[in-house]
């Protein structure tokens, strides 16, 4: 089994909408960078997250709605926009926070689970983990998460650790 059919297996994928979105992204021009869980796969050894979370540049955000509204069901909020599927358990979070947009030319192609797909620089997940984690209103399992990303980076790349809040790497030491 190829690691697109075993993730896609994990998420109950009836259809593959990684994919699908990849290449509605690709096929229309939309310029985009995955960050999150899936883009921390991309550096480290991976971990199976349900979650696909893709900043989109600012103005293909529009369409990237219309292009999918047939097939996914759209929920808007304060900072994302989420699609969902009935034929997958994946998530798709597009990240609407401005701060997130730089990471889009940064982005480089890389394989993730058998995906080739544009990757948010190391150094820019990074920091976006660290805005997750930070965010008091996040759920405490979710934030926990970020958490462990943040430590599967700095273990992996601890040239990164001076990068880290004072905070984070305190939370860090104690937790070690």
């Amino acid at each position: 089994m190829d690691q697109k059919s075993f993730f896609n297996r994990v998420t109950n994928g009836k259809k593959d909408i990684i994919q699908e979105i990849i290449d509605l992204m690709n096929q229309n021009d939309i310029e985009y960078s995955v960050i999150g869980g899936l883009a921390v796969n991309a550096y480290v050894e991976s971990v199976v997250s349900l979650d696909f979370d893709i900043v989109v540049v600012a103005d293909g955000i529009d369409k990237l709605i219309e292009l999918t509204k047939v097939n996914f069901k759209i929920e808007k909020f304060p900072h994302s926009i989420n699609l969902g599927s009935k034929d997958s358990d994946v998530r798709i979070q597009i990240q609407t926070d401005k701060r997130y947009q730089d990471s889009i030319e940064k982005a480089s192609v890389r394989d993730m689970m058998g995906y080739q797909m544009n990757v948010a620089s190391l150094e820019d997940v990074l920091t976006g983990k660290i805005w997750a984690y930070s965010d008091k209103q996040r759920l405490g399992s979710k934030r926990q998460k970020d958490l462990s990303d943040i430590m599967r980076i700095i273990e992996s790349f601890p040239e990164l650790k001076p990068k880290l809040p004072e905070t984070i790497i305190e939370t860090i030491n104690r937790s070690a």
